[in-house]
């Protein structure tokens, strides 16, 4: 191996390689690990940590980049890797291309809109996971879950996350998820996750058909997929992105021991506010026991008062009737006059009322020489065209009548 290193290094070193990066790592010693790649085939990478920190850029998965380094052969392997001493961006790579395109159509269609972003229910009370079963994403949200809430049901529908037929299958599994919701109210919250990994590995995610899917979801739907630094179109589409699949479900999953503190906290308020309850009832008890004191007390009481109130009674209504005792005499006193001035106030009235009537009297006029006829009714003449000739008429005069006949 050492012999073909060497042959490389005098042949070819050094070198300069343009290609698109794909599976991007950096370790905790800074040591970047990854690969490049074009339409005829790849070449593993290993850049050391002092040409890592010299970057001035920071690599991801899909960016078209240009490296300059040594060929060499890693001897546990006998892999041929790129020592990379220099590396500098050299534009979008075709499968990023292809991501940013896709994003923007979709953007603009509105699939991303954040106004149709959903809250998540604070108690949900059971959780759909959609992941492949031999995933490590699937046991880091089992972990967290049965850590967190352990009282919860999860469903796991199961789908492959990876390779051409994932994106069918994760469809298949939503459609699944979100038909046991509709019928069986399961699943209030749904975690679509998968670990990291390079663009192709995690572009099953970034599919139209996935993405469209994700959307339709009647429930809320976080997205966990890969690392904290990898995006997918369904992290856009999803309500709500968790950096890494663990951390999905810890979003949907408040701590166990954080409901713990918060139903002690209830109890302590709930056990303030009873016993100031009992508190102040106890204080108006006592308030009213002291108004009410001992019986025999109030009876006492009652009585003076009853006393009282008949004594009152009694002055009342002996002065009401001595009032209307002097009130009699007073009217006895001033009722015989009263008598005798409205009895001579009548007669006076009626000797007006009779001369009057003197005055209308037809005898008065009978006195002076007038004569009132009548016919054989009774009823007066007093015009001469009444009379028919031979008619008999009567002449009331002022001693009497006399009876007489019309000649014309």
């Amino acid at each position: 191996m050492q012999a073909i290193a060497d042959a490389l290094s005098v042949r070819f070193n050094p070198v300069a390689v343009r290609g698109e990066v794909s599976g991007f790592s950096r370790a905790a010693s800074g040591h970047c690990y990854f690969s490049l790649k074009d339409e005829s085939g790849q070449l593993r990478c290993a850049m050391f940590r002092r040409a890592a920190d010299q970057l001035q850029f920071v690599p991801r998965d899909g960016l078209l980049v240009q490296a300059q380094g040594r060929l060499d052969v890693y001897g546990p392997r006998g892999d041929l890797q790129l020592i990379v001493d220099g590396l500098k961006p050299a534009g979008q790579g075709a499968l990023f291309e292809q991501f940013v395109r896709l994003k923007a159509r979709l953007e603009a269609e509105g699939l991303f809109d954040p106004q149709r972003k959903r809250q998540l229910p604070p108690e949900p009370r059971s959780i759909a996971v959609v992941t492949s079963l031999g995933a490590a994403a699937l046991r880091d949200v089992v972990t967290a879950l049965r850590r967190r809430v352990p009282h919860i049901p999860v469903r796991v529908h199961p789908a492959s996350v990876q390779g051409a037929q994932a994106p069918q299958e994760i469809c298949r599994a939503l459609e699944q998820a979100y038909q046991r919701f509709r019928d069986l109210d399961e699943g209030q919250v749904l975690l679509l996750v998968r670990g990291g990994g390079s663009l192709e590995d995690l572009w099953a995610f970034n599919d139209e058909s996935v993405v469209r899917t994700v959307v339709r979801a009647p429930m809320p739907v976080i997205c966990g997929v890969g690392h904290e630094t990898d995006f997918t179109l369904s992290d856009f589409a999803a309500d709500l992105r968790a950096p890494t699949p663990t951390a999905a479900a810890e979003l949907c999953a408040p701590p166990r021991q954080q409901r713990l503190d918060e139903l002690d906290q209830l109890e302590t308020d709930l056990r303030g506010v009873v016993w100031r309850g009992l508190d102040l009832r106890s204080q108006r008890l006592d308030r009213l026991a002291q108004r009410l004191g001992r019986p025999s007390s109030r009876l006492h009481d009652s009585s003076q008062r009853l006393s009282t109130l008949q004594h009152r009674l009694t002055s009342a209504v002996r002065l009401r009737q001595q009032r209307h005792a002097m009130q009699l005499e007073r009217l006895s006193a001033t009722l015989p006059q009263a008598v005798g001035r409205a009895l001579s106030s009548q007669a006076q009235r009626l000797e007006r009322c009779g001369a009057a009537l003197g005055l209308l009297d037809p005898t008065l006029v009978l006195e002076r020489g007038y004569t009132l006829l009548t016919d054989r009714e009774g009823r007066a003449i007093t015009r001469a065209e009444q009379i028919q000739p031979g008619q008999l008429v009567t002449a009331r005069l002022a001693d009497g009548s006399v009876g007489l006949t019309a000649d014309r």
